[in-house]
């Protein structure tokens, strides 16, 4: 009698676990597509990983707006500079066999550098302190022309700020840092990387950074024109030599599957990961970066993350045990990747609970419905229980957000909103100036101009807007 007592009860206990495990997963479910709705999604797939164990797999829309292919588990997503992690580990890998030190001038492994570059080091291209120029900024760099070309190039530029000084997100560091790993390895870039983190799931895996590349079950990334209220697809080529900052397309599985090989140190040992989450000594002891991640803390709980496109974010939090991935093809309003990330955390661990962000997301979303009645509403009463907390960013980007998308009448409404909760602020009563002038509405946005210009009588925009508009109306 006393065992099937106890197997009842273990059976009690699994059956409320399953139960509470599926109600949880419906949660999310629904969250997911509500935002998808609200933000136009048209394909997305998440991933949620807890105690080295897939506790959620999910696929949602459609990989193409041509045709009614639905996102699955064999659709890759382009997750541009989310590549970026995939470089750092492997940089780390040859840090841990000691081929590669974090102290190494990169002189070390490329010749003929720029006397200004001779002295950064590794360390510099992973935190994106180095300060050499970003070859992306200059269009006479061909995505054809060959290595040697492009450093001869930017050897004409003066370096951006004394190396380690700032952060300062960069595209050549990661370049050089590709030129680094196939001088050690003796192995082209991508076959390093795939032989060492995707040996088990190479075939879910490419390399491109060619937007326009034909490659089957690659998902099409959209960027939407807010003109013409629809979406386009993406165009971008940046050529081979951009493979380590943007050029990984993955399924959803292999993301997992690596995932769950960094949390068990199967890519890198304990030791090596924590060195590799240590935040970076900036020069000017402000910026927060760690080698190659983002770092952001939830009640002093850390997470290492880094996301790309705004269409794909991964986070891991290593106290918890959890990491969750998310990857989509294009976003109307906001860039969505970590308000998705932050939420379900949330939902899955109540330590990670940010009641700050939480409010913020349910502020944007309500004023991401169009011509919502209730947004105001709800913004003050999250506001009447928390009358310390400051939103005139949030408020700002939205009404500037609304902007671009044609959504004049309620972007003003935001700005003015925005001007009324911080009548101080010089910045509120510019924007909600350009709003105005948007609206041709020139004498309300001359008012506000001036307004910005007696807060901050150095707002040399509000004072170009003020003649500019007493032009405009001079002429009429």
């Amino acid at each position: 009698m006393k065992q099937f007592i106890l197997t009842t009860f273990a059976l009690s206990i699994s059956m409320m676990a399953y139960t509470q495990k599926n109600e949880q997963s419906e949660l999310i479910d629904r969250y997911v597509k509500e935002v998808m709705t609200i933000n136009q999604i048209p394909g997305l797939a998440i991933g949620i990983i807890k105690d080295d164990q897939v506790i959620f797999q999910q696929y949602y829309g459609k990989e193409t707006l041509e045709n009614d292919k639905k996102v699955d588990s064999n659709s890759m997503f382009r997750i541009y500079s989310t590549s970026k992690l995939m470089s750092n580990i492997g940089a780390f890998q040859l840090i841990e066999k000691g081929q590669l030190s974090l102290e190494d001038n990169i002189s070390k492994y490329i010749e003929n550098l720029p006397k200004e570059w001779q002295e950064v080091k590794v360390k510099n291209l992973l935190t994106h302190s180095s300060g050499i120029p970003n070859l992306i900024a200059f269009n006479d760099i061909s995505i054809d022309d060959s290595n040697t070309k492009v450093i001869e190039r930017l050897a004409k530029e003066k370096m951006d700020f004394k190396t380690g000084n700032q952060f300062s997100y960069n595209q050549t560091n990661y370049f050089l840092l590709t030129m680094i790993i196939e001088k050690i390895t003796g192995q082209s870039f991508e076959n390093f990387i795939m032989n060492n983190q995707f040996s088990d799931s190479k075939n879910q895996v490419v390399f491109s950074s060619n937007a326009l590349e034909k490659i089957p079950n690659r998902v099409i990334k959209y960027n939407y024109n807010p003109g013409k209220k629809q979406y386009e697809k993406s165009t971008d080529v940046s050529g081979t030599r951009a493979h380590s900052a943007n050029g990984v397309a993955i399924t959803l599985p292999a993301f997992l599957k690596w995932s769950i090989h960094l949390s068990k140190n199967d890519l890198l040992d304990q030791k090596t990961k924590e060195m590799m989450w240590q935040p970076f000594d900036f020069g000017n002891k402000k910026d927060i970066f760690s080698y190659g991640w983002d770092i952001t803390k939830v009640n002093d709980i850390p997470s290492y993350n880094f996301s790309g496109g705004n269409v794909s974010a991964y986070k891991i939090y290593p106290q918890n045990n959890m990491a969750i991935v998310m990857m989509s093809n294009g976003y109307s309003l906001f860039p969505i990747q970590y308000r998705i990330i932050n939420h379900i955390a949330a939902m899955i661990d109540k330590t990670l609970t940010d009641d700050y962000s939480s409010a913020e997301e349910t502020i944007i979303s309500e004023f991401s419905k169009k011509n919502n009645p209730n947004a105001e509403k709800i913004y003050y009463s999250i506001k009447a229980k928390n009358p310390k907390w400051n939103f005139e960013n949030t408020l700002n980007d939205i009404g500037y957000i609304l902007l671009r998308n044609a959504r004049i009448d309620e972007a003003i409404k935001i700005f003015s909103l925005n001007a009324k909760e911080t009548p101080q602020s010089a910045n509120a009563f510019d924007s909600l100036g350009e709003a105005y002038f948007y609206a041709k509405n020139y004498i309300l946005a001359l008012e506000n101009y001036k307004k910005s210009l007696v807060l901050n009588p150095e707002n040399t925009n509000a004072a170009k807007m003020i003649q500019k508009i007493e032009d405009l109306t001079k002429k009429k």
